[in-house]
């Protein structure tokens, strides 16, 4: 009986010792991880003849906060497009520097600005400080959808909020862009 259950004990610290291996190979390789979701771009008319296109993500800033970000594209009537990023804080948390730029830094070290178009969202009322949109129409063609992002937004106590943008976010402005 001794020598059955030695054996059953062998068999046993080998099966655990697979298990673990196949479990840790499964987490390493991320294959429980839940895949990020298809891009859903957002589509409808503003006014006859104007189209808009959108996205929207979270975001979360290096302290753990999370930023709504809306990458959108309009299409007028005569055939003019932007692309703009409007990227909304949590109020009360933070008040953005309108003056300076949002500063795109890839992965790889190149850097991208974008100027801050704040004052077409808030034409009748004062700006909110939590909240700053940016022109990326001139930057989209530079964005590297493969590699991620980090945007940097000034504000006024002279710190920058830095977000992390995954690659699979760029994918999908660039769907956006491309609408």
């Amino acid at each position: 009986m001794n020598i059955l259950w030695h054996k059953f004990r062998h068999i046993l610290s080998w099966l655990l010792l697979v298990g673990a291996l196949t479990l840790l190979l499964f987490l390493g390789l991320g294959l429980f991880s839940a895949p990020p979701a298809a891009a859903v771009v957002r589509q409808q008319e503003e006014t006859p003849g104007q189209m808009l296109y959108q996205s929207r993500q979270t975001l979360r800033d290096k302290d753990g906060k999370t930023w709504q970000a809306i990458a959108f594209k309009r299409v007028h009537r005569n055939s003019n497009t932007s692309f703009s990023l409007r990227l909304v804080g949590f109020p009360g948390a933070v008040v953005l520097d309108r003056d300076q730029p949002l500063v795109l830094t890839s992965s790889l070290g190149k850097t991208l600005i974008a100027p801050d178009i704040s004052q077409q969202i808030f034409t009748d009322t004062t700006p909110e400080p939590h909240i700053g949109q940016y022109d990326l129409q001139p930057i989209l063609s530079q964005l590297q959808p493969e590699i991620p992002w980090i945007l940097e937004l000034p504000t006024v106590d002279h710190s920058t909020v830095k977000l992390l943008v995954p690659s699979w976010v760029v994918q999908e402005w660039q769907t956006v862009g491309s609408s």
